[in-house]
């Protein structure tokens, strides 16, 4: 009976494996060989050397990546926080707010903020028509940004709200008991119990938001690349081909590092907490 379920599971796992290999391990190898090699074939470091004149490109995406994660926690803390203390009903009300704009596909979100923050959008409208100086958005860091939050948000809040919600309120309660104030309740036990939700929100948010190409496109109105737009515009040239697959392949270290982080950091703080 037992090596029954050991066969059908093996069987229900191959086509997850098979999956996982033509979709993901293979295209890793592909990006790892043209990496390091010429359009010809050979092999070489120079694809690496050459990710030095994309010195600033790695620079501005990662200032503009960490503003948006940043910006995420400081708006989806306090919510997390909020639909975390909220009525069951509430909660559900909240969460439902929180996920409706995933349900529209990532393009028509950005094409619905240009049309909002474009030069003629609706914010510029609004501000003619109260007869104020209108405001130049698209193609400027700080639309990026914003589109990035935007489109990323939930990814923050999500996992902070789980988080939050499992930390046991009595402990809260004895915080308050023993004389913490609200602010030391919420800075020295609140915030250390939800440090497994932080870092994972961090990470959802960081790693899509540094890789993203479309968004920088849009909003940025094509006046600074981002390493999604300098890949993209290497792969449409085959002479650059292996130039792009080795800026893929650095992002593809800093998003493992980050994962690792995140599965480091969760693992010990949840350790610590069944402790």
């Amino acid at each position: 009976m037992k090596q029954k379920r050991t066969l059908s599971g093996k069987i229900v796992a191959y086509p997850h494996v098979l999956w996982s290999v033509l979709f993901i391990m293979l295209p890793l190898l592909f990006v790892l060989y043209f990496a390091f090699t010429t359009p010809d074939g050979a092999f070489t470091f120079d694809n690496i050397i050459a990710l030095g004149n994309h010195k600033a490109t790695f620079a501005l995406s990662v200032s503009l990546s960490l503003l948006a994660t940043v910006f995420c926690f400081l708006l989806g803390y306090p919510l997390a926080y909020f639909m975390a203390q909220a009525s069951p009903k509430k909660q559900k009300l909240l969460m439902t707010l929180l996920m409706l704009p995933m349900w529209t596909n990532l393009l028509i979100r950005t094409y619905s903020m240009m049309a909002l923050m474009d030069d003629a959008g609706l914010i510029n409208s609004l501000l003619s028509a109260l007869h104020l100086n209108t405001i130049r958005m698209i193609g400027t860091k700080g639309a990026v940004v914003f589109g990035m939050a935007y489109d990323f948000f939930p990814y923050m809040v999500l996992p902070l709200y789980t988080t939050i919600s499992k930390i046991d309120k009595s402990v809260l309660e004895a915080a308050s008991d023993l004389g913490a104030s609200p602010a030391g309740v919420m800075t020295k036990v609140v915030l250390p119990l939800s440090s497994s939700g932080i870092i994972s929100g961090v990470t959802m948010v960081f790693v899509p938001s540094i890789s993203t190409f479309y968004i920088s496109q849009k909003l940025g109105g094509g006046t600074f690349d981002l390493l999604g737009d300098a890949i993209e515009r290497q792969f449409q040239n085959v002479n650059t081909y292996n130039v792009g697959a080795a800026i893929s392949l650095v992002m593809m270290i800093l998003v493992l590092l980050s994962l690792w982080v995140m599965n480091r950091f969760t693992d010990s703080d949840e350790g610590g907490t069944q402790a």
